[in-house]
């Protein structure tokens, strides 16, 4: 939503929450990264960015509570940045976000504020950029910000920037469940021990219900945090207890999802988990 005050031209954005129902690792590239497939899903838990033009030349970000960094340790700025120092233009970016997405909670956060800062400032300086073109900035920012921008359902390839729209996917209801543990992607990916394992399974481009989105779940990352952080594992119990037809870390954790059947079972397993727990719980939808 674009609004002006006091000719000052504003957006104001939601940046949503992803969940993996699949992450294989394929095996180390030799720039360092990892060749990875994965099957991402956004939901409708989010960050709420505002976006503001200022005569005040630069790029200023203020993140409100969760932990993430103000100015240039967010990668919210840098996202403005690239997009300014290609505009040329002479005016300033006020940037506030509203954490609401846990920070190193492997549900893209960060990556997805980055995203809807490139597709905001895109819009706010009347850059004309293409989706195509974001992504490419935003791939530099990290791997999952061209997921964000593509805005679909989708298997992701590559390093996570090769996206091709799952044809169909049904809505489901999601309960988040977050511990409050900080888990780096990069140690994970470092305590990673790549197997000679077989073929990977075929993954379908589509899905008729959940029980078919249940049968996909798998996370290579999963044993690695699981073996420092053994609360991962009790959330996966807990969740299957409460009712969750599937189970999973999302991407390098510390949150694990459980997949449900209905609102009403979701909201329930949210409500008491964090009543019994105290943890970050959240019944959201697939969007």
């Amino acid at each position: 939503m674009m609004k002006g005050e006091n000719n000052v031209k504003k957006l104001q954005l939601k940046a949503p929450a992803k969940v993996n129902y699949r992450l294989d690792v394929l095996g180390k590239r030799p720039d360092g990264y990892h060749d990875l497939r994965m099957l991402m899903q956004r939901v409708d838990l989010n960050d709420d960015i505002e976006i503001a033009l200022s005569e005040t030349p630069g790029v200023r970000v203020t993140c409100d509570g969760g932990g993430a960094p103000d100015g240039p340790g967010n990668i919210a700025w840098r996202a403005a940045d690239a997009l300014l120092q290609l505009s040329g233009k002479e005016v300033g970016i006020d940037i506030t976000i509203a954490k609401h997405i846990p920070v190193g909670a492997g549900l893209g956060g960060g990556s997805s504020d980055a995203a809807s800062v490139l597709m905001g400032v895109n819009e706010l300086l009347e850059l004309g950029l293409s989706d195509e073109k974001l992504m490419e900035i935003g791939v530099k920012l990290g791997a999952d910000v061209p997921f964000f921008i593509f805005k679909r359902p989708a298997l992701a390839e590559g390093i996570g920037n090769l996206l091709t729209a799952l044809e169909q996917v049904p809505e489901v209801w999601v309960v988040l469940v977050n511990p409050g543990i900080h888990v780096s992607t990069g140690w994970v990916y470092q305590n990673l021990r790549l197997t000679n394992k077989n073929e990977p399974a075929k993954v379908s481009s589509s899905y008729a219900g959940l029980d078919e989105i249940c049968a996909v779940l798998s996370n290579d990352l999963e044993p690695v945090t699981i073996g420092r952080y053994p609360r991962v594992g009790e959330l996966k119990e807990l969740l299957s207890a409460a009712g969750a037809r599937g189970v999973l870390m999302s991407g390098s954790g510390s949150t694990v999802f459980g997949l449900f059947a209905d609102e009403k079972t979701a909201k329930q397993a949210a409500a008491e988990l964090a009543e019994e727990h105290g943890w970050f719980t959240a019944a959201v939808r697939s969007i």
